[in-house]
C-alpha cells in the first residue's frame, strides 16, 4: 500500500467516523492507532480533520456535557472526570460544563432526588437521605449541592 492510498483511504473512513457524532482528539488517535497508521500519516489526517472541521475538540466538549448531564443525567463532577479520561484539557472542560443551565442543573437534582425518595418509600427502606445521597454522588452531583437540597427536601 503506498503512503497516498493509506492517507486517501483512512481519511474518508475518519471522516465518516468523525460525521457520525462529535468525537475528541484522542478517540480519533486511539481509531488510527487501532488501524495501525503510521503516525505521519495520522498527524496529516488528523490536520486535514480539523481544518474540515470535522474535528473539533471544544464542539466535542459541548455536546458531550450537554448530551451526558440531559439524557444520563449525570452531574458535573461525573462529567468532568469522564472528559479528564479522555484527556481532553481543562479550559476545554470548563467550556463543556458551561453549557448547562443552572436553573435546569437544579430542577434535575430535585427531580433525581424526589424520585428516588419516592422508589424508597415503596421499600420502605431504612435511612433514606444516606442513599439519596450516595445515588446522587453516584451520578456526579457536587455533595454539597446534594446535601443541601436533601435537607430542605426533608423539612
Amino acid at each position: 500500500m503506498s503512503v497516498q492510498f493509506d492517507y486517501d483511504y483512512f481519511l474518508s473512513k475518519c471522516r465518516t467516523f468523525c460525521s457520525y457524532q462529535d468525537r475528541s482528539l484522542g478517540e480519533v488517535k486511539a481509531k488510527l492507532q487501532s488501524w495501525h497508521i503510521r503516525d505521519n500519516v495520522s498527524e496529516k489526517i488528523i490536520k486535514t480533520l480539523k481544518k474540515e472541521d470535522l474535528l473539533n475538540e471544544e464542539r466535542f466538549c459541548r455536546s458531550f456535557a450537554r448530551g451526558k448531564f440531559r439524557i444520563n443525567k449525570w452531574g458535573k463532577n461525573r462529567i468532568m472526570f469522564e472528559l479528564t479520561k479522555k484527556g481532553i484539557p481543562e479550559l476545554m472542560v470548563q467550556i463543556g460544563l458551561d453549557e448547562i443551565d443552572d436553573k435546569e442543573y437544579s430542577k434535575t437534582i430535585t427531580k433525581l432526588i424526589k424520585a428516588k425518595y419516592k422508589e424508597l418509600k415503596r421499600k420502605k427502606s431504612s435511612n433514606p437521605k444516606g442513599k439519596i445521597a450516595r445515588y446522587m454522588l453516584a451520578k456526579g452531583f457536587e455533595s454539597d449541592v446534594v446535601w443541601k437540597e436533601i435537607n430542605r427536601f426533608y423539612k
